[in-house]
């Protein structure tokens, strides 16, 4: 374990592609899908042995952090970076890295999220090792995950030359999500992987690349950081953080960096759990090719089914369907199509639309 190398985990979404499970009052990292463990708790099990306890960091907003402290009780309050209102991943990392500089100008920190899935620890730890000293050098790492299908809700990294002192590849860019047609030529051109949204660089090396390309989210960081132990802090930092602009660290900086090389992840059994198609990719099914999460149930002449319901004392029933998905809660029922799950963000918006947000 290195003193300079930190694990800054993101943990502030609300995860609406999981609804209705998932919701405002419950977000994706407090589900359980695994070992009756939820999402977060199993993102810090597997960083144990690797990292410090005292070098993982959680950055998230402050209404999500007593929920997380009792999955993960040994985490203090000092390991949460508070977020005052979501303004997307880039201004996530820039506030980690700052933080992190504040105690480490040497510090190395690897970017991860609070809702996968990675069953293969001792690959992942393996990765993480050989990414700390890719990122030590000043280089700017992703781990990419090998496609197995074409796959339209990853993004995907273009990949170019192997290095020759290092198992990595050189990144030619990042591209968009793309059509079944697109995806398809991708995997059967063999270089383009998924991808993963972990990062690993040094504190400082990010900072220069927002310098370059985000200059006014830059700039606003610094004011953030002068800001520190000032006892005016809270009241100036919400004001700052409130005027940022919304951007993901892929768009942002990612797509236009340079110097970013690639960690190719190979049976590193990852899922992002980021709609209910992936879930179902990911747990074991019956005979009938049916997932079935729910206490009472009866599936008759029912096929490729994933069903989750939290009522005990109700029993669901399926008769001559497949391919369907079906999520019973005490406040929504969904009903989906498999292959559709990607579209729950407009049932989200139509809620909004008609003032049912209590359901959300």
């Amino acid at each position: 374990m290195n003193d300079n190398y930190y694990a800054v985990i993101m943990a502030g979404g609300g995860g609406t592609r999981l609804w209705p499970l998932s919701t405002k009052s419950r977000p994706k990292q407090l589900l359980n899908f695994q070992d009756n463990k939820s999402l977060f708790t199993l993102a810090i099990d597997r960083l144990k042995g690797l990292f410090k306890q005292e070098n993982i960091y959680v950055v998230t907003i402050a209404d999500q952090v007593p929920a997380l402290r009792e999955q993960v009780p040994e985490l203090s309050l000092d390991q949460f970076i508070i977020e005052p209102q979501p303004r997307g991943t880039a201004s996530v990392v820039g506030l980690a890295a700052i933080n992190l500089l504040g105690k480490n100008t040497d510090a190395v920190m690897a970017v991860l999220t609070a809702d996968h899935i990675i069953e293969n620890v001792p690959l992942f730890h393996d990765l993480l090792k050989s990414a700390y000293i890719l990122a030590d050098q000043n280089h700017l790492i992703t781990i990419g995950i090998e496609s197995t299908y074409a796959a339209t809700g990853y993004g995907y990294i273009k990949t170019g030359n192997k290095l020759n002192l290092a198992d990595a590849f050189i990144v030619e860019k990042f591209v968009e999500k793309p059509d079944e047609k697109t995806a398809s030529q991708y995997l059967q051109d063999g270089s383009y992987y998924w991808n993963s949204g972990m990062f690993i660089w040094r504190a400082d090396r990010i900072l220069k690349e927002f310098k370059r390309q985000m200059l006014d989210l830059y700039s606003k960081l610094n004011l953030i950081t002068d800001l520190f132990n000032k006892t005016d802090f809270r009241d100036k930092f919400l004001d700052i953080w409130s005027s940022i602009k919304p951007e993901t660290i892929d768009y942002g900086i990612m797509e236009k960096a340079e110097d970013v090389l690639m960690l190719k992840a190979e049976s590193l059994g990852w899922n992002d759990v980021g709609c209910w198609d992936s879930l179902y990719e990911f747990l074991p099914p019956n005979n009938s090719g049916n997932v079935i999460k729910n206490k009472n149930s009866v599936l008759i002449d029912s096929k490729d089914i994933l069903l989750f319901g939290e009522n005990d004392n109700k029993i669901i029933a399926s008769l001559g369907v497949e391919d369907l998905v079906i999520i019973d809660t005490e406040k929504a029922l969904l009903v989906c199509k498999k292959g559709e799950t990607q579209r729950i963000k407009q049932v989200i918006e139509e809620i909004k639309n008609k003032n049912l947000d209590r359901f959300l």
